[in-house]
């Protein structure tokens, strides 16, 4: 039986037992290991003030280093983009909506306003990503850190602590949540560029683990793979972490052409480029070239 890495939010957990499902589609039974992270302990500071990369993934990997678990489920986003020694992501999920929601209390809500948000309307985020593409288009928004689970965060929206917070679609659909009490306002991926790989799950091995990689090949979506290695190349290539604000965004038509949109602060501004190709190869570096040229 395969034990499986997780952390114990409501979200990660729903992650870890869509993993099991998956698992068990393949014949192959499992059971979760809770473990708590830097980023679950520690709820006062915002993201830009936590140390280091991988907050919500540094214990889990360690765990899987020890041998105590055989895998650990992550959401893609929240990877750095350099695995440690020893491990390997092993394959991904199909992906989920990977835009991002502005969740709005009702009376903070103006339908002919640019993102419907009430002028000078204070906003929930901790994201240096979502702060810089906020401002750029409402520079009169007051921006707050946020933190908690997603429970907790609608729950200080509700009592007026904000007139508006982000969440991820894939996090509030996955989580089947009520939004009936506020408005929601999706933001097009291609306006609003999400984190690289926001809405795609990665199972992480040890490396040289092959009897279970060998398992989650089968559950493994080539096709995702192949736009989330460009935005996390971009990442990488950035050098940055979830303190960075950078959004990236790609993906496949139908006839197999890649389309990739890059946001990123540089220097206090907000700069954006994008970029179409019919390959994915090399796009990652043309895009960043573009990126610091603008």
């Amino acid at each position: 039986m395969l034990k499986i890495g997780t952390r114990g939010s409501k979200l990660a957990l729903w992650q870890a037992e869509f993993t099991q499902a998956e698992l068990a589609r393949v014949g192959v039974e499992s059971e979760l290991v809770i473990i708590k992270t830097q980023g679950d302990l520690v709820q006062h500071l915002g993201f830009d003030k936590l140390e280091g990369k991988g907050f919500f993934t540094k214990e889990i990997e360690e765990a899987l280093l020890r041998g105590e678990v055989d895998l650990a489920v992550h959401s893609m986003k929240d990877l750095p983009t350099s695995q440690p020694d020893g491990l390997a992501i092993s394959a991904v999920s199909y992906r989920h909506n990977p835009s991002d929601l502005l969740i709005i209390r009702k009376e903070s809500y103006v339908e002919k306003a640019l993102l419907k948000l009430a002028p000078n309307a204070t906003v929930g985020t901790s994201a240096n990503r979502r702060k810089a593409q906020l401002l750029a288009f409402r520079p009169d928004a007051k921006l707050k850190d946020i933190r908690g689970n997603v429970p907790t965060r609608l729950e200080k929206l509700r009592t007026g602590d904000f007139d508006a917070i982000f969440l991820a679609t894939a996090g509030v659909e996955r989580l089947g949540l009520d939004m009936s009490d506020f408005e929601v306002f999706e933001l097009p991926a291609r306006e609003f560029v999400p984190a690289p790989a926001q809405g795609v799950l990665a199972w992480q091995t040890n490396r040289d683990d092959t009897a279970t990689r060998l398992i989650l090949k089968k559950l493994h979506h080539p096709e995702v793979s192949a736009c989330t290695n460009v935005e996390r190349k971009v990442l990488q290539l950035m050098e940055g972490g979830c303190q960075l604000p950078l959004g990236a965004y790609c993906e496949r038509d139908a006839s197999g052409n890649f389309h990739a949109f890059v946001a990123c602060e540089i220097e206090g501004e907000l700069r954006r480029t994008r970029l179409s190709s019919s390959t994915s190869f090399g796009m990652a570096e043309k895009l960043v070239a573009q990126l610091k040229d603008k």
